[in-house]
């Protein structure tokens, strides 16, 4: 019977003024290459209350249409409750971020990030200001 593998590591990412999104796979890709694992899953967190983790297709249409979307759920323009508290403007990231997650899971078959064809994970940053954003990857597989 094979022994489990265990890997950890760490995406860092720069993002612009919220919602921003990047093209994470490859990063995810290279971490899964040098793990060693064939079968298994990824798991990945991103690190704040402002940010957000999924999958999208990666092209300029669908990323204008998904931004779009995220500013329709939590305006910018709305009254918050956290900015009686805080002052700081960014009530609207901290919901866009609960409602998209800040994680993701997903499977790693015959040593690949197992993704449909024009599937990519994505990185977002809600916050109404620039971040340089820690995501942690946890693969787990044999």
């Amino acid at each position: 019977m094979a022994s489990s593998i265990f890997h950890f590591a760490t995406i860092e990412v720069s993002l612009n003024t919220g919602p921003d999104i990047r093209d994470i796979t490859a990063e995810l890709s290279r971490i899964i290459g040098r793990s060693g694992i064939e079968n298994g899953q990824v798991t990945a967190c991103m690190v704040g209350s402002t940010g957000s983790l999924t999958t999208i297709e990666y092209e300029p249409g669908v990323i204008q249409d998904f931004k779009d979307a995220i500013n329709r759920l939590a305006p910018k323009d709305l009254a918050y409750a956290h900015e009686l508290a805080w002052h700081d403007g960014n009530g609207h990231s901290h919901v866009q971020a609960a409602l998209m997650g800040p994680s993701i899971a997903l499977p790693i078959r015959k040593g690949q990030l197992r993704l449909g064809t024009w599937q990519q994970v994505v990185a977002i940053n809600h916050d109404n200001r620039s971040r340089h954003r820690t995501i942690d990857v946890t693969l787990s597989g044999i």
